[in-house]
């Protein structure tokens, strides 16, 4: 088999310098199975993030290739899955964002680099374009979840992804809360789910 090439995507106003990613990074490198790690800073609209994304993965072999999102981009993660059948891990996803992403509509500020990103209408549709209808494969996913999620509902992600796919925690927040726990069986599914050469 093959190493991994893992691909995390980090959520909105966040970026490769977040305490998950630096989490999902140190862990990864540590693995022998690990060929590769990329974590991008992603761009603002969605239908540039997915090219972005596309263009990242190209010529990569996608029999090995991973993909952890954390919220919106868990989002990403999922469009990316869809579109080229390979594992993800999701933490407490974005499901369906076009659907509440008017509250967002105006400028924000980026938690980590201070930049100011603006949300559009035109984004609002891009993200909606995007959704893909139905999850074709929910084996290929696994999905972390905290009940005390404060920014998004849990059980869209139960509804979305399945039971049997998701791991339901009882505490936590949006951040999600000891997350460095969870990189052991995250690693594990994408490790077991590559395909062999």
């Amino acid at each position: 088999m093959s190493g991994l090439t893992l691909l995390y995507l980090h959520g909105f106003l966040s970026s490769p310098a977040s305490e998950k990613a630096c989490q999902t990074r140190r862990y990864a490198e540590s693995l022998d199975q690990l060929d590769e790690i990329l974590v991008p800073e992603l761009k603002s609209g969605p239908v540039e993030t997915v090219a972005q994304l596309l263009d990242l993965v190209a010529g990569r072999d996608t029999g090995a290739l991973g993909l952890i999102g954390s919220s919106l981009g868990g989002f990403y993660a999922t469009v990316l899955a869809e579109r080229l059948q390979v594992p993800a891990v999701l933490i407490n996803p974005a499901v369906h964002p076009a659907q509440y992403w008017q509250g967002y509509l105006g400028e924000h500020r980026n938690f980590h680099s201070g930049e100011i990103h603006e949300v559009t209408r035109a984004h609002i549709e891009q993200l909606e374009a995007l959704d893909p209808p139905t999850i074709a494969s929910p084996e290929k996913y696994l999905v972390f979840l905290q009940r005390h999620d404060e920014v998004l509902d849990y059980r869209q992600a139960l509804r979305r992804y399945g039971d049997a796919q998701c791991l339901l925690r009882d505490d936590g927040d949006h951040a999600y809360a000891g997350f460095d726990r969870e990189l052991p069986a995250a690693f594990d599914f994408l490790l077991q789910s590559i395909s062999p050469n």
